[in-house]
C-alpha cells in the first residue's frame, strides 16, 4: 500500500508500506522532486544494462529525506509548511517514507533502526528550523 499525505494539495510525505507489491517498475514521486522514490520487482535473470549517471547541474530548494525502517516501530508526526499538525502515522519494519516538505517529528515506540537518505550537501543547522512538539495520541 502507498499512502500519500497532503495538506492543501501539497504532498508532505509518502509512505510505502512493507506489504506493497507490483510488477515491473513504478515511481511514486513527481518528476520535479529532488528525491525520486521508486519500486522495482523484476524476475530472475532480468538485466539492467551497466550505466553511469551524467554530471548535470540541478537546483535544489529544499531538503527531502527518505527513511527506511530497518527494525522497530516509530510514530511519525507530520506538519504542514506552516508548522501546523496534520496527523500521526505508525511506521513499522520494512516501511519506507519520503518526507517531501512541511515538518516532521518522530518518537521511537520500540528500539528502532532507521536508514536515512537525504538531499545533500548537508548544511548543519542551516538545514532545518526546529519548533515545539505536538501533543498527539
Amino acid at each position: 500500500m502507498v499512502e500519500r499525505i497532503f495538506s492543501n494539495d501539497v504532498l508532505l510525505a509518502l509512505i510505502l508500506r512493507s506489504d506493497f507489491s507490483a510488477e515491473g517498475i513504478e515511481f511514486f514521486t513527481p518528476k520535479d522532486f529532488s528525491q525520486q522514490l521508486g519500486y522495482m520487482n523484476r524476475p530472475k535473470n532480468y538485466s539492467i544494462p551497466p550505466h553511469i549517471h551524467n554530471v548535470k547541474n540541478r537546483k535544489v530548494d529544499i531538503t527531502q529525506e527518505v527513511l527506511f525502517i530497518k527494525s522497530g516501530c516509530v510514530k511519525m508526526d507530520i506538519f504542514d509548511v506552516e508548522q501546523r499538525f496534520v496527523n500521526s502515522y505508525i511506521l513499522n519494519r520494512g516501511d519506507v517514507v519520503l518526507l517531501a516538505t512541511g515538518g516532521h517529528g518522530f518518537t521511537m515506540l520500540e528500539q528502532s533502526e532507521i536508514i536515512e537518505v537525504k538531499t545533500g550537501p548537508h548544511l548543519g543547522d542551516m538545514d532545518k528550523t526546529k519548533f515545539n512538539e505536538v501533543q498527539s495520541s
